[in-house]
């Protein structure tokens, strides 16, 4: 599937990280059809920290769709967000989702928490 990528892109999600959320979204009917909403938040060891959850895309997200995957940012997030790339590993040390945000000055050990 190619990817469809809008001029208010904040994020962009790797294929395999696409591949790992179409999965999930498959066999939850409950969230069938919402977008993956990837978020910043106060806390974490760094200051800041990363939430990704299902949702319905509101009036003011920014968005596109990868490889199939809706993926939207709220505006209290973009500044935050603006670049990052979302990949999944599924190693057994150190696999799951991984955000490479060029946005964080600095960042903890367990990578989901920075400081911008």
């Amino acid at each position: 599937m190619e990817s469809v990528v809008s001029q208010d892109a904040v994020v962009t999600i790797t294929e395999s990280a696409a591949q790992q959320i179409a999965a999930m979204l498959a066999g939850d009917a409950e969230n069938a059809g919402k977008s993956l909403r990837v978020f910043v938040e106060a806390g974490g060891c760094s200051g800041m920290q990363y939430g990704m959850v299902f949702d319905e895309r509101r009036p003011d997200d920014l968005g596109a769709e990868f490889h199939g995957v809706g993926v939207v940012v709220g505006p209290f997030s973009a500044n935050d967000m603006r670049g990052s790339v979302i990949d999944f590993s599924d190693a057994l040390t150190g696999g799951g989702f991984k955000i490479n945000n060029p946005n964080a000055h600095s960042s903890c050990g367990c990578g989901k928490s920075f400081s911008a």
